[in-house]
Parts: structure tokens; C-alpha cells; sequence
């Protein structure tokens, strides 16, 4: 008997693709929870699907939710009906089912009350303006460190935590015997030096070190006095460095507009005076050189080979970033070899305590 056991299908009927994965799970007896995730065109279905794997393969307890593309060991599916799943096995008395949190205060103490977790898996709802907060309040809460990501889809959003749940955060504590080793790759690289905000608030920034914002900006991008700077702004943002960090660990959040009558910077995100801030790139030889660094770190730390993994991206990266098809997954695959693994394409990527952007969270069982 195996610990973990994972499938994917694409390009097919429902039932078909459902009964396919199930399948490839025909090996998983014995494993108690799964995580499963559907691409866009069958988010309306993601309760069929969860019941048809919960008949074939004998697992009872099933977390997922929709992405834009999902992704298995060494594959990627995008723009078509598509599953990803793996499944394993835990304790069953070494979990706890986190139903649907539409608000911090959701998360009391009555949610980890007698349970020691260590670990999440959660799925958050990207509608819900609160979801970074009840992330970061149920981290604290079950003192656990989470992965996971937010849905992705055109109209349906949802989530699989035991039933069918939407609007908030669902998923999974794990405790118990567990090992897992977590790594995040950012998908931008600076451009300029760390600055601090001097005259900011909401999403507006006046000034950075005492200089108007909008100059800094132009100054990190190397654009002339004088020169619009707008044909240069298409891959830029602004990272926020978190707390206690170094510079290396950032929440990147788009850059909504510049303002150069008054030189303002407005970013999708809130600051403070004596906030920091840096402006960085996205692009493709960034996020590769991130992700070779996060793998061979992984890699480098770890006792021995790992038993499984989940994988979550931003709906900005994979095809979005990369030109080869399949590049993040291929990439852990030449890292870590043929391990079974499952993960979605979505819109947040959760580590920790927080929802980054344009990242990648990879957590590994060990």
C-alpha cells in the first residue's frame, strides 16, 4: 500500500475524465482525505466529481476548489475540461475540516480546540474582500502553517471541505505524524532599492525617501526626466516586504496608475507612513531564476526524497509567463523526480499567514 497516489485527465466529458482519475486512484484503499481541482469549465460540477472519486477510490473526505489551470507531476492543463487529484494517507484523528470562514472572527478558538495542527491546506474566495485577514487569523489561530490558493473561474466559485462550499476559506488542519517541507518562488525581481514611504496613504504614495514617488519610480526604471514612463509599465509592480523579513520575501501588488501632475504612485494595496515599498519586474528569466532557487534549496534541505506534493500558481504565471508548456511542473519534476502531486492555477497563492500574487507555494510530504 502506497501513502499517496495522485491522477490527472483532461479533455474529455465529465464523467469520463472523473472516472478516468478515479482510475489511476484504483491503488489509493486505505487513504483517508484527498485534494481534488477542476479547471473552469467544470466548476458547476465540482460536487459530481467529488461524489464519483468518493465511489470509486473508498476515500471519504475530499478539499479542493476551481483554477484556471491545474497541474499534476510533470503536466499542466489549461483552457480545457480538465482534473487533478492526490490523494494520502493521514490519521483520522489527525485532521480538522475547516468548513467555510466568511469572516476573521470565524475562526474562533472552538475551530483547533483540542487539536494540535501543524499543517493546512486552504482555498480561499477571491470575492470575498476579507479573505487575506481570515487566512492570517486562522494561521494564528490553529497555529498552523498553511498553503493553498484562491478559485479561479469565470462565474462559479467553488470550494470542496467535506461538502460544496463557497464565499469564504475552507479546507483541512493536519496534525498528527506529519512532515512537510514548504518553499515559495516569487514570480518579479526588483528593479530599484527597498524605499520608504514618507507621505502615503490608502493606495496612494506621495513620497518615497523624502521624494516625490512618481520620480523614484522613473528613477529605478532608468526613464529620462521628462519621458512618459507608461510604455515601461506593463510588467511593473510594487512589493511590500513582510514584516521581520528580508527584502526577499514580498507581497506584490499591481501597479493601478501614476499621477505626474501631483507625483503620486497609486498601487492596489494600502501603506502607511514608514511603510516600505520597492518596485519590481515581472518576467519570465526572473521567475525561472526564483523557482531553480527555491527547488535547489528545497532539495539541498531535505532528509530524503519526498512522497508527495501540492503546487499552487498564479493564474499570471504558467502559460501566462512561461513559453515551454508545462514549465513549473517539469521544473519540479527534474527536481524532485516522478512524485505524486496535484495543484491548481489560481487567483492568490496562500503561505503562511498571507495571500501573495504572481507566485508559487510548493509544499512537499516527507
Amino acid at each position: 500500500m502506497t501513502d499517496f497516489a495522485y491522477a490527472h485527465a483532461s479533455d474529455a466529458n465529465l464523467r469520463s475524465l472523473a472516472e478516468n482519475c478515479a482510475v489511476q486512484l484504483s491503488h489509493a484503499r486505505g487513504h483517508t482525505i484527498g485534494f481534488v481541482y477542476v479547471t473552469n469549465p467544470l466548476a458547476g460540477a465540482l460536487g459530481e466529481i467529488v461524489e464519483i472519486l468518493k465511489e470509486r477510490t473508498g476515500v471519504g473526505m475530499w478539499f479542493g476548489t476551481v483554477g484556471i489551470g491545474v497541474c499534476a507531476s510533470g503536466a499542466e492543463h489549461f483552457g480545457v475540461p480538465a482534473i487533478a487529484a492526490l490523494t494520502g494517507r493521514f490519521q483520522e484523528d489527525a485532521y480538522r475540516v475547516v468548513g467555510s470562514l466568511s469572516a476573521p472572527e470565524d475562526a474562533g478558538a472552538e475551530l483547533t480546540q483540542g487539536f494540535a495542527g501543524t499543517f493546512g491546506v486552504v482555498h480561499g474566495d477571491p470575492r470575498n474582500p476579507r479573505t487575506p485577514e481570515i487566512v492570517a487569523e486562522l494561521a494564528h489561530r490553529g497555529g498552523a502553517y498553511l498553503v493553498g490558493g484562491l478559485s479561479a473561474a469565470q462565474t462559479e466559485f467553488p470550494q470542496a471541505a467535506g461538502g460544496i462550499v463557497e464565499g469564504g476559506v475552507s479546507g483541512v488542519l493536519l496534525g498528527g505524524r506529519l512532515r512537510v517541507a514548504m518553499g515559495l518562488t516569487q514570480g518579479c525581481s526588483p528593479i530599484g532599492p527597498t524605499h520608504t514611504v514618507t507621505r502615503g496613504e490608502g493606495h496612494v504614495v506621495a513620497t518615497l525617501d523624502g521624494r516625490p514617488a512618481f520620480d523614484v519610480l522613473c528613477e529605478d526604471l532608468g526613464v529620462a526626466d521628462g519621458v512618459d514612463p507608461s510604455p515601461w509599465l506593463g510588467n511593473i509592480h510594487v512589493a511590500l516586504p513582510v514584516a521581520g523579513s528580508d527584502d526577499s520575501d514580498y507581497l506584490v501588488r499591481n501597479l493601478v496608475g501614476i499621477e505626474p501632475s501631483n507625483s503620486f504612485v497609486v498601487i492596489a494595496g494600502e501603506v502607511a507612513d514608514g511603510d516600505r515599498m520597492l518596485f519590481v519586474r515581472r518576467d519570465a528569466e526572473s521567475a525561472e531564476k526564483d523557482l531553480r532557487r527555491m527547488l535547489d534549496a528545497l532539495k539541498e534541505g531535505l532528509p530524503g526524497a519526498p512522497k508527495a506534493g501540492l503546487y499552487y500558481s498564479c493564474v499570471a504565471r504558467g502559460p501566462n509567463l512561461f513559453a515551454t508548456p508545462g514549465h513549473e511542473m517539469k521544473a519540479i519534476e527534474d527536481a524532485f523526480g516522478d512524485v505524486p502531486m496535484a495543484g491548481f492555477f489560481g487567483n492568490g497563492e496562500i503561505s503562511n499567514d498571507r495571500v501573495y500574487a504572481y507566485t508559487g507555494v510548493l509544499a512537499l510530504f516527507l
